[in-house]
């Protein structure tokens, strides 16, 4: 498909209501996130051509370079970058700086992203850790009250206790440092003109300032810039952001000084230590000694394969490995059978039983990666899904280990605001990142045009559990535990998958079960990323509604499962790398597309 030109702004579509959200700590069941039933705003002739081929079901298909991304906006600036020769690591910046600003309940510079790289003149896979960081005056009963019980999850997130130093900025300019090639100030044109001349608000957006509308009131910054006039933003109005212009204006001039030491920094620190009723311990201090982490790689092989993504503080990597790992001994049939997913489910339990063990930021807690993906240790685990009916009691293993491994189960809600960009460039790099804010719309603070994230109750809310330690645990430095889970697929020693979700800790059985998808079932893109979500983290199961998913609750049941029908809201990006060419894929519950050449 030929990149064709700039966007013209234009009409609206249809989405379903927003998701209700109940705090319940332990399932991680909030989910904010409204499914979109087709993206878009009547567009450039690349952009409706990307629309109808994602309506019909069909993967895009491209020779040179290739993205995947939330939003028409934002997928439209990464094409323009790759289509005038810029590398993967300038396209991302483009496409985040565009993100930011008509997605901004889901990242922006206010938060915090994963990013993995393949470099294809030496076949080097790269992660970089730009996950935001606790304040050095956070202490492990940040999120307790006097009595030292948690604090329920809205009391801690709405406000500027949840806000940790932000690494998107960071990221972005390390990967451009690093991998780009376009001039950094050149990045941030698109961004900058759709601030300053106006933006088109989707539908998605609107329904999300709508349901949100209490909390995102409370600070008047975001109360001015959402709700014009006294009226929440409407589908299909022109939007204008200034203040972000001006921001992105700083980063296009000076990098990221401004951000981490200049005047963006001191206006996020003041903004959060003065929230009312909720003030955050950041200082400027925090902000000055961020960095940017280079991280090994965690790869795990799958029938023929490797699946690298994201190692601590990120569970991704280790848990969709794991996921993998315990299937590999099994045929998995096809999706349309029950047996299929009691293995999946299962496979996902014992995985996620081992995550909430031991998985944190491994700078602050030693962790067990080599041991919880050791073949033997999944092959042992692996015997536990022989049978016919779901396991009735699911516990963490013990993986080998060079340390104590006396840590107890952890309670950490983590919500789901995210996004994912892929994106293979006509070098032969490719690129996977997924970047959050944590919960939509953040801490629903807004500093500069930009929300700051929640990402600090990703922590577990208790620090300990009948005496014994949780790896999670608030410390001053330190990085949340994510569940965030850019993926690069290889075979061969080259690329032939890069993808990711958003959804929360439910990105981990997305992912998984996309490489399923793909690997299993040889299903092209655009069928993996909309093939039905059935998910099962702790014991039940949630299936899709209103998808052919619901015929298998019956089987499913009498597997021995408990079966909830719910919305599941994933929003995958997936690019495969053939002899062929590329194809692309981007999930049908949200707004985004694929665009190629």
């Amino acid at each position: 498909m030929k990149y064709l030109g700039s966007l013209v702004l234009a009409a609206s579509l249809s989405v379903s209501g927003v998701l209700p959200a109940t705090a319940q700590q332990v399932s991680d069941e909030l989910a904010p996130e409204g499914t979109t039933e087709l993206g878009g705003y009547a567009l450039n002739e690349a952009v409706r051509a990307a629309l109808a081929t994602k309506t019909a079901g069909a993967p895009a298909r491209a020779e040179r370079w290739m993205i995947s991304a939330a939003n028409p906006y934002a997928a439209e600036a990464g094409a323009a970058v790759l289509s005038e020769g810029g590398t993967a690591a300038d396209a991302m910046v483009a496409v985040q700086a565009v993100l930011g600003l008509v997605e901004p309940q889901s990242s922006g510079l206010g938060g915090g992203a994963f990013l993995l790289w393949y470099e294809a003149a030496t076949g080097a896979i790269t992660t970089l850790d730009g996950r935001e960081t606790a304040p050095l005056a956070a202490r492990p009963r940040l999120f307790q009250d006097a009595e030292g019980a948690p604090l329920k999850f809205f009391d801690a997130v709405v406000g500027g206790r949840s806000v940790g130093v932000p690494g998107t900025p960071a990221l972005m300019q390390e990967a451009h440092r690093r991998w780009g090639s376009r001039s950094w100030a050149g990045l941030f044109g698109r961004a900058i003109t759709l601030s300053e001349d106006g933006f088109i608000v989707s539908p998605r957006l609107a329904e999300m300032v709508a349901a949100d509308a209490e909390r995102l009131a409370r600070d008047p910054e975001a109360r001015a810039y959402f709700f014009p006039q006294g009226r929440a933003l409407t589908a299909g109005a022109l939007h204008r952001n200034p203040a972000y212009a001006t921001s992105l204006r700083a980063l296009a001039g000076k990098g990221v000084t401004p951000f981490y030491t200049g005047s963006i920094a001191k206006a996020i620190v003041e903004k959060v230590r003065n929230a009312p009723d909720n003030a955050g311990v950041l200082s400027e201090v925090d902000f000055a000694l961020y960095q940017v982490r280079e991280r090994a790689a965690v790869c795990a092989p799958y029938r023929g394969h490797e699946v690298c993504g994201m190692g601590p503080p990120s569970s991704g990597g280790i848990t969709v490995g794991q996921s993998l790992g315990l299937l590999e001994p099994y045929d998995l049939g096809g999706p349309e059978e029950a047996r299929s997913w009691r293995l999946i489910g299962d496979a996902s339990r014992l995985s996620f039983a081992d995550r909430g063990r031991y998985i944190a930021d491994s700078d602050y807690v030693p962790v067990p990666v080599k041991g919880l993906l050791d073949r033997a240790y999944l092959r042992e685990r692996a015997a536990l899904l022989a049978g016919e009916r779901a396991l009735e009691a699911v516990s963490a293993g013990q993986p080998e280990f060079d340390h104590s491994l006396d840590l107890a189960d952890d309670e950490a809600i983590e919500l789901p605001s995210t996004s994912h960009i892929s994106i293979v460039d006509s070098f032969g790099n490719a690129l996977s990142m997924t970047t959050t804010i944590e919960n939509a719309f953040g801490s629903r603070l807004m500093v500069g045009g930009f929300l700051l994230n929640n990402e600090l109750t990703d922590f577990s809310f208790r620090s300990h559990r009948d005496g014994v330690p949780i790896a999670n645990r608030v410390e001053p430095g330190k990085r949340p535990r994510s569940s965030m889970a850019p993926t690069i697929v290889m075979r061969g020693g080259a690329p032939v998958a890069v993808l990711g979700s958003p959804g929360g800790s439910r990105i981990i059985p997305y992912v998984a079960k996309t490489v399923v998808a793909v690997i299993d079932w040889e299903m092209d893109a655009q069928e993996a990323v909309g093939l039905p979500h059935l998910v099962n983290r702790f014991g039940r199961y949630d299936l899709e509604k209103g998808t052919p998913a619901e015929a298998l609750a019956g089987p499913l049941r009498a597997m021995g499962y408990e079966v909830n029908l719910r919305g599941l809201n994933s929003g995958l990006h997936l690019i495969l790398v053939g002899e062929d060419g590329l194809t692309g894929g981007a999930d049908p519950r949200r707004e985004g597309i694929v665009l190629g050449e």
